[in-house]
């Protein structure tokens, strides 16, 4: 985690004065996400169960009463008392300690995978936040630009050189424009409550937007492999607790032993003297346990090795899914780098079509069609260049969430 938080300050630091405002919420959400803390409760448990493999058999205890007195030599048997314990064959407990340590790393490798995610949708919250956050902007300076178009209308109409349908044509176009905002500020509710319920508080707390960002001129390097994605570290670590359960399997398969002690008073023989009337007996035991007739061991060896064969296809799999993924956010980001740059030299020129209109009028002519379409033009290429800075920004998010460790 803290190499993906290096590297997403590294991303954005160049481009976003407030990258490490991201960097907090992303933090926030990962302190406070109830979904994350559910993974963390669920490594916890499979911690403790490291500690639970440690069990042995329960500790036999048993006490019978003789109805009819057993006479012997010595005296008349009157009870018997014994205990027993089996023991695991030698490693058992051990290899079962492994195995509930490798199953825990599994539920870490879960833990991971859970927090990136997270952080992966906050990031791109984020940027769809900035991008309705920006359009509205420009919106806003479009429409303060047609408001100015309308005050030339509106003189030109008064000596004669407009049409007081030219004032209504940029009047319209205003109306569509504040339409467009409207809309915008309702997705960006929607999308605020989003990004606040990431970070598991209140929908309607304010959260702090970039604005002004752009593309670099140079895409960061990115020097971790796919191969350390924590989606497919987490096979690895499937892989390890199935040969740990297969290890686990064999000693379990092995003999058991069994060590205990009988204990039975003997009653005194009160007809006779001699050295051992009345003598306790006292008698050790040790039993051995063996699976002879026993076939599930075997049949788990096998479901081991079939689930071995399963976690391979299965990382495979999804090596080639994250692979494409990768190849089509390289795609895109550079789709929108390229797109970027071009409505970069159309809004350059759109703004010199602009200053040509500003000086015709200044010469005493002014066509209001060509006004209405140089704003749509200019607006086009605006929320074009919004659009590719933000589909940069997602998908150098994907980019991250994919390569690094």
């Amino acid at each position: 985690m803290k190499n993906l938080k290096t590297l997403v300050c590294i991303l954005f630091i160049s481009t976003l004065g407030n990258a490490q405002q991201l960097q907090e919420y992303i933090d926030e959400a990962q302190a406070s996400n109830p979904n994350i803390q559910a993974f963390e409760l669920r490594y916890d448990i499979a911690r403790e169960k490291v500690n639970e493999a440690s069990w042995l058999p329960n500790t036999e205890f048993g006490i019978g009463y003789f109805v009819s007195e057993p006479e012997t030599r010595t005296g008349a048997q009157r009870a018997r008392f014994s205990a027993k314990q089996m023991l695991p064959w030698f490693g058992t407990v051990s290899t079962r300690k492994q195995y509930a340590s490798a199953m825990a790393e599994t539920d870490y490798a879960d833990y991971l995978i859970a927090k990136r995610k997270l952080a992966l949708a906050v990031a791109q919250s984020y940027y769809r936040l900035y991008d309705f956050q920006a359009k509205q902007g420009v919106l806003g300076e479009n429409i303060q630009l047609l408001k100015t178009y309308e005050t030339l209308a509106l003189t030109s109409v008064e000596v004669g050189k407009a049409s007081a349908v030219d004032v209504l044509r940029l009047q319209i176009r205003q109306n569509e424009l504040q339409q467009q905002m409207e809309v915008l500020e309702e997705q960006l509710i929607a999308e605020q409550a989003n990004f606040n319920a990431l970070l598991n508080r209140e929908e309607g707390l304010s959260i702090a937007i970039a604005t002004d960002m752009t593309i670099p001129d140079q895409d960061p390097i990115v020097l971790d492999s796919l191969q350390l994605n924590p989606e497919l570290i987490r096979f690895d670590k499937m892989y390890e607790s199935v040969s740990q359960a297969e290890s686990l399997n064999q000693k379990e398969g092995a003999p058991s032993l069994g060590v205990g002690i009988d204990y039975i008073p003997v009653q005194e023989r009160p007809d006779m003297t001699f050295s051992d009337n009345g003598k306790d007996i006292v008698m050790p035991m040790v039993s051995l346990s063996i699976p002879i007739f026993n076939k599930r061991y075997d049949s788990r060896t096998k479901q081991n090795e079939l689930h071995k064969q399963e976690i391979a296809f299965r990382k495979q799999e999804r090596l080639n899914a994250l692979s494409s993924m990768l190849v089509k956010a390289i795609s895109k980001k550079n789709e929108a780098r390229i797109a970027f740059n071009t409505q970069e030299k159309n809004l350059k020129q759109a703004k010199d079509a602009e200053q040509i209109l500003i000086k015709t009028y200044q010469t005493g002519t002014i066509d209001f069609n060509d006004v209405l379409d140089i704003q749509e033009l200019q607006l086009k290429f605006q929320l074009n260049q919004i659009q590719s800075v933000q589909l940069y920004y997602v998908q150098s998010s994907l980019i991250n969430y994919l390569t690094s460790n």
